[in-house]
C-alpha cells in the first residue's frame, strides 16, 4: 500500500490559490463576453502581494505566466499522456532523486518550458511508481523525495529508447510560432509587473489606456 502524496507549495498559500481552477477563472476573468479568457487580465488583476492575480514570479516554474502555462501540460496543443509523464519522471529520477516539485521544475526546463505537467497528473503518477516499486519515498525529510529502487533503474536501461522518443515527442510537440509567443508573453508581463511596483500613478494611467488599446487590437486580429 503506497503512501498518498499531496503537491509541495513550499508554505506559500498564494501556490495553492492559483492553482485551483476557481483561482484560474478568477485570474482570466468569468467570460464575460470574451471567449475562454474573459474579460482583459480579469479580477484576478489587482494589487497584492506576489502582484495579485498574476502570483509569485513570471519566471521558470513560477505559476501564472512562467513556461509552460501554454504548453502541453496546461491542457494547451498536444497534452502529453500519462505515459510520457511516466517516463519523464523516472528518466529525471535515474539522474538524481527529487521532490515532486523539483520535478515539474525540471521537466519545464529541459523542455524549455514548452512542457510543465501540472500536479494532477505528476503525484498519482508518483504513487502508482511507488506501488510498482519502480520508486522509492523518503518521508523522513520535510518534503517526499524518490529515487529509483534497482528494479526502477532496470526498467529504465530496459525502455531506454522509449524515453528517449518520449523527450524528443515533447520537444517537437512547440512551433517555433509557439515559444516565440510565450516569450513576447512573458516579457510583456514583465514590463506590466514594473508599472505595478514602480510606475507613478500618472505612469500606470497612460500604460492602462496602452493595455486596453493593444487588448482591442488583439481582438481585431482573432476576428480576422
Amino acid at each position: 500500500m503506497g503512501t498518498d502524496f499531496t503537491p509541495e507549495h513550499h508554505g506559500d498559500p498564494r501556490r495553492q490559490h492559483h492553482d485551483s481552477p476557481d483561482a484560474r477563472r478568477d485570474l482570466f476573468g468569468r467570460g464575460e463576453g470574451h471567449g475562454r479568457f474573459g474579460r482583459p487580465f480579469g479580477r484576478g488583476f489587482r494589487p497584492g502581494p506576489g502582484f495579485g492575480g498574476f502570483g509569485p514570479g513570471f519566471g521558470p516554474g513560477g505559476p501564472g505566466f512562467g513556461p509552460g502555462g501554454f504548453g502541453p501540460g496546461r491542457g494547451g496543443r498536444g497534452r502529453a499522456r500519462r505515459g510520457d509523464v511516466r517516463l519523464a519522471i523516472l528518466s529525471l529520477l535515474s539522474d538524481a532523486p527529487s521532490n515532486g516539485y523539483g520535478l515539474i521544475k525540471a521537466i519545464a526546463e529541459r523542455t524549455d518550458g514548452t512542457w510543465k505537467p501540472s500536479p494532477g497528473s505528476v503525484y498519482p503518477t508518483l504513487q502508482q511508481l511507488v506501488d510498482e516499486e519502480l520508486i522509492s519515498s523518503d518521508e523522513a525529510a520535510t518534503k517526499s523525495v524518490f529515487t529509483l529502487t534497482e528494479t526502477g533503474r532496470a526498467y529504465v536501461a530496459e525502455h531506454a529508447d522509449e524515453i528517449e522518443k518520449a523527450w524528443a515527442a515533447t520537444a517537437d510537440d512547440a512551433s517555433d510560432t509557439d515559444r516565440e509567443f510565450q516569450t513576447s508573453l512573458m516579457k510583456l508581463m514583465g514590463v506590466v509587473k514594473q508599472f505595478h511596483h514602480d510606475g507613478s500613478e500618472a505612469q500606470r494611467a497612460a500604460a492602462t489606456a496602452k493595455l486596453d488599446e493593444t487588448r482591442r487590437a488583439l481582438y481585431a486580429i482573432l476576428a480576422d
